[in-house]
């Protein structure tokens, strides 16, 4: 690794270099190990490692390059997961002490994917207990520092995937994004996080929180490298039932690595009014509107918009979020997952033992939207938001291609400073979660030359299945 540095490593040089034999794949994977037993102790990106298999596949990916083989653009590539997706043999917790001791059985959909393009599995990344947090304070088992400051949180839930890759201890990383868990968590650690169309990427394997939001994506240094990943994620997959029957064909997959920039320029951009609200800090709002100058600079238009219902996505989604949450983690009654397999206890005690204050708080909120009486008055009304929601976002797209818009509220909190406030950490999701409801693609990167200390990130936002359009913009942004 002496003639490449970590911070210079993308995807996208590393299958350069891979090809080149400037390095090979078992090295690059054990230097990347050194340098997370070096930093992960006060980071705390990881759960666990996987050194014997990674090491394994890197070799396997470097002994085909010996013999002449042409290996894909991922082959080698030291990437993480976030454990709430199931790696074969290998212990997925959800961040959960449920689950502390079970050990998948299969792959996931994505991860499987992965592996057919011979990905090296460095570990499973930390992340708030079944995706429900914007912090990653609420795993059962450590909390992730930004990387940038380590007082301060790295968003979440996939606060320990965007920690890993903006450390530098992944190449890239899978997260999950079900009201911003991708987006915001990529913005508070400065790096490039991708959430796909809803359906665009298999969910088989993904550990459900709020199946009609959730969404697998990568999270990676560069939009190149998002696109890189993303096409190897995406596709149908008969073992999820959600899946969308819509392949991106050569065409797509062209726009997609190698985005024609004259075309891409040509793409109309919406600014939504609703988006700039009061109580947005100041450093953000200069950050997105730095951004907003620098896209125009390039020749692209811009107009203002409005999404007028954006502005009852957190209400909305703290009803749908919780409903679904809590039919979904009805199978972990303390016996069919007990935290002590084969011993006699009371399944009602493990349970209540098991599950940390958020989920035990959105379980309870959940089963009351959904009990008889409030049914209609609750969940039926967020169903009907939900699709003014997205009414809103098909009406908007009539007149332009893309939404930019702000990640976050606030930038990188400390640590402690909102864990016991859970209303002030739910508008964190604020400009995130409209996305989630409606099902769009959207891609969160870092706002370039901004000046501020820590990162900010601004949004991309397309139409159904347009992920070309986001990621060929977004690297136009950065220059590629």
């Amino acid at each position: 690794m002496e003639k490449i540095s970590f911070k210079n490593l993308t995807l996208k040089t590393f299958h350069e270099g891979l090809v080149k034999k400037e390095f090979r794949a078992l090295e690059v994977a054990q230097a990347y190990y050194g340098r997370i037993k070096e930093r992960d102790g006060e980071i705390g990106a990881y759960l666990r490692l996987n050194e014997e298999q990674a090491a394994r596949t890197a070799e396997e990916v470097d002994l085909a390059i010996e013999r002449g083989e042409k290996v894909g653009p991922l082959a080698g590539a030291p990437l993480a997961v976030k454990d709430n997706m199931l790696v074969k043999g290998q212990i997925t917790t959800a961040g959960s002490k449920i689950l502390k001791s079970y050990v998948a059985s299969y792959d996931a959909g994505a991860v499987q994917r992965l592996k057919s393009e011979r990905v090296v599995i460095l570990g499973k990344t930390n992340l708030d207990e079944f995706a429900m947090g914007t912090s990653t304070e609420n795993s059962a088992f450590q909390i992730t520092h930004n990387p940038h400051d380590l007082e301060r949180v790295p968003g979440g839930s996939s606060g320990g995937s965007a920690a890993a890759v903006a450390a530098d201890l992944a190449l890239a990383a899978l997260g999950s994004d079900t009201g911003g868990s991708i987006r915001q968590p990529a913005a508070f650690c400065g790096v490039v996080g991708l959430k796909p169309t809803y359906g665009a990427v298999s969910r088989s394997g993904l550990i459900a929180l709020t199946s009609s939001l959730d969404q697998i994506g990568p999270i990676t240094k560069t939009v190149a490298d998002a696109a890189l990943v993303f096409k190897a994620i995406a596709g149908h997959d008969p073992l999820d039932a959600t899946s969308a029957h819509i392949a991106y064909d050569k065409e797509l997959e062209k726009e997609l690595l190698e985005p024609d920039l004259k075309n891409v320029a040509r793409l109309k951009v919406g600014i939504p009014e609703e988006y700039f609200m009061d109580g947005m800090s100041p450093e953000i709002r200069a950050g997105v509107e730095k951004a907003v100058q620098d896209i125009e600079a390039l020749g692209v238009k811009t107009e203002h918009i409005s999404l007028p219902h954006s502005g009852s996505a957190v209400s909305c989604y703290y009803i749908i979020n919780p409903a679904e949450a809590s039919s979904n983690l009805a199978r972990f009654d303390g016996i069919r997952y007990s935290q002590n397999p084969g011993i006699a206890q009371d399944p009602f005690a493990q349970r209540g033992a098991g599950f940390g204050p958020e989920p035990t708080r959105r379980i309870i909120l959940g089963t009351f939207v959904l009990s008889s009486g409030y049914h209609d008055a609750y969940y039926k009304k967020a169903q009907q938001v939900r699709a003014l929601i997205k009414q809103d976002f098909d009406r908007a797209f009539e007149k332009i291609d893309v939404v930019l818009a702000p990640v976050t509220p606030h930038p990188p909190f400390k640590i402690g400073e909102k864990v016991n406030d859970p209303l002030a950490l739910y508008l964190e999701d604020i400009f995130t979660i409209p996305v989630n409801l409606a099902g769009l693609p959207a891609v969160s990167l870092p706002v370039r030359g901004h000046g501020g200390k820590l990162p900010i990130g601004f949004q991309l936002i397309g139409k159904p299945f347009r992920e070309a359009d986001v990621l060929g913009l977004g690297q136009l942004y950065e220059g590629v």
